[in-house]
């Protein structure tokens, strides 16, 4: 498969908050910048990492702006209430010099509908200026992206060049099979933290899409560079790939969960970065035993990478 904006290790970006609760778009700009330093190839905002859902059209735009004045490699998230919506972020990402669109289904109205689904991708692929696109796939949407569907709007839009699987296993060897094989112009991403092994070495990803890479980049890059490593044959790599994502595990699975970017947020002000300590809706909040249990397995992991990649 191709090199493209989507290869490599890129983490889905959560938005600080301002002690009054609106967005911290110079904290997002610095953070970005610091994960792009570290080896990751770009960030992905504003997916449900980023709560989309909570912020204003206006407001999204912003950070995009933000991130892209940054020098930062830029995927923008289409995830809207409707599609004119969508396609207004669509429009302005393209228009701002974002390097690429993760393509999120219509949902609210019509989400279980074929027609409506393509009517919608069709939207946004059409005002995206040529940037290059990947669906993103997940059951949370109530809506799975079938072969047939991908490959109608991509003989119409040549700029959808992937698929982002938040499924599980079964999920992204589905997406390897009957989409992205075959074609060195296709690419598939992992889309969830739990599965970076399987999506690399059983189904051919070439990148990865992350919420634990945000608290934890150097690490996460060295799982992502072992996956590869193992998926070029290399015995080795393969063995310590399995231990380093089973050693994550824990950490990972917040990334399937509601309350992921409770969790996520935690785990930065647990590393230093007090910017995300707050949500946008005060009630948002994870419990005193949420807390300890996140504790306790950040130090764990923290203490055994230590110890194993010394």
């Amino acid at each position: 498969m191709s090199d493209t904006i989507f290869t490599g290790c890129i983490p889905a970006l959560m938005t600080p908050c301002k002690p009054d609760r609106t967005p911290d778009f110079s904290a997002l700009a610095r953070k970005g910048r610091e994960l792009v330093d570290a080896g990751m190839s770009a960030v992905v905002y504003c997916g449900s990492m980023g709560d989309w859902p909570l912020l204003t059209d206006e407001e999204r735009m912003k950070g995009v702006e933000a991130l892209v004045e940054a020098g930062v490699p830029v995927i923008v998230g289409t995830g809207a209430i409707n599609t004119k919506s969508a396609v207004a972020i669509t429009a302005h990402a393209a228009r701002v010099g974002a390097a690429g669109l993760m393509v999120i289904p219509r949902v609210l109205s019509r989400g279980s509908s074929a027609s409506a689904q393509k009517a919608h991708f069709s939207a946004i692929l059409a005002a995206a200026n040529g940037l290059p696109a990947v669906i993103y796939n997940s059951p949370y949407y109530g809506f799975e992206t079938r072969a047939d569907l991908f490959f109608a709007l991509r003989a119409e839009h040549p700029n959808l060049i992937g698929f982002k699987e938040f499924g599980g296993a079964a999920s992204l060897s589905y997406a390897a099979e009957h989409i992205t094989s075959g074609d060195d112009e296709l690419t598939l991403m992992v889309g969830v933290d739990t599965q970076v092994f399987h999506g690399f070495v059983k189904c051919g990803a070439t990148g990865a899409i992350t919420g634990i890479g945000n608290a934890l980049p150097k690490e996460v890059l060295h799982l992502v560079s072992l996956c590869e490593a193992a998926a070029r044959g290399d015995s080795e790599a393969r063995v310590k790939a399995r231990a380093l994502e089973e050693a994550l595990m824990v950490l990972s699975k917040f990334d399937e969960g509601v309350d992921l970017v409770l969790f996520y947020k935690y785990l930065m002000v647990l590393n230093g970065d007090t910017e995300y300590t707050l949500h946008f809706n005060e009630t948002d909040a994870l419990t005193a035993p949420q807390k300890a249990f996140v504790e306790e397995h950040y130090n764990q992991f923290k203490t055994w990478y230590a110890s194993w990649a010394a």
